[in-house]
């Protein structure tokens, strides 16, 4: 299969891109099987993070360019091309309240630097390199690249690599903040299951709760109305199984059970 997606027993989903032989360029039927992993893992109680990663030495060159061979070349079809197929993930993503993890290895270019940036964090092996390089040919970013990159890295420093398409290895991207951290290529996937199985051990509503307040957060305008939002979830975590759970195992020294409700 061109995509893998399995669910291990820590409660972690594991979507894995799957065509090394084309540097996991995706297909539409790839796309569609990337959101329905993410729809599925969003319902699946058991799990309680998901990780992205890829087979080979390339996380993925973005689309197959023997896709858009048929695709009508018309503006509307063009459009309807992204927004109602390869769109499909960045919503799904959106849709996903549980911790998304990327583990990058090798190069991330174009859509599939995009389809990296969508994840809440990035892990990165030595090999990673990232290049939102839509404008060598002559296109701009088709997959949200303009809206996540300006925010992981600041406006000017966005619209540098946009306007460049420069590459970006894995130490400059740490230094600027497009991934959180890096490891030899032959242990990134273990350390960022590893880290993906740390949170899946943590109260579920309360991490979902989290990343729900940091968009929120992002898309508001001002301090109060964060923190108007932030007290409706402060309110409904404690008053959860696990958020009394926590408190009787801190209190007795020992590690809690949640349950994820």
């Amino acid at each position: 299969m061109a995509l893998d997606y399995v669910v291990d027993d820590h409660g972690v989903g594991l979507i894995r891109l799957n065509r090394p032989d084309r540097h996991n360029a995706f297909t539409f039927a790839m796309i569609d099987d990337w959101a329905d992993a993410l729809t599925s893992a969003a319902r699946d109680d058991r799990v309680r993070a998901v990780v992205l990663t890829a087979a080979g030495r390339s996380f993925c060159s973005g689309v197959d360019l023997d896709e858009l061979n048929g695709v009508d070349r018309t503006p509307l079809a063009r459009r309807r091309m992204l927004t109602d197929r390869v769109h499909k993930v960045a919503y799904a993503v959106d849709a996903l309240d549980k911790p998304l993890i990327a583990a990058v290895n090798g190069a991330a270019v174009g859509a599939g630097m995009d389809m990296a940036l969508m994840c809440d964090i990035r892990f990165a092996g030595r090999s990673a390199r990232f290049s939102e390089g839509y404008v060598k040919v002559g296109l701009v970013p088709g997959d949200g690249g303009c809206h996540y990159l300006p925010r992981i890295v600041g406006t000017a420093r966005a619209l540098e690599l946009l306007w460049t398409g420069d590459f970006v290895d894995a130490e400059e991207a740490l230094r600027l903040g497009i991934v959180t951290r890096v490891h030899e290529d032959g242990e990134l996937l273990d350390e960022t299951l590893a880290f993906a199985r740390r949170l899946a051990a943590g109260p579920p509503v309360a991490l979902a709760a989290i990343k729900r307040a940091v968009h929120q957060g992002l898309r508001a305008n001002d301090l109060r109305t964060s923190l108007d939002l932030i007290a409706s979830h402060f309110a409904v975590v404690q008053s959860t199984r696990d958020s009394a759970e926590a408190l009787a195992a801190a209190k007795e020294r020992r590690a809690p059970v949640f349950r994820g409700d």
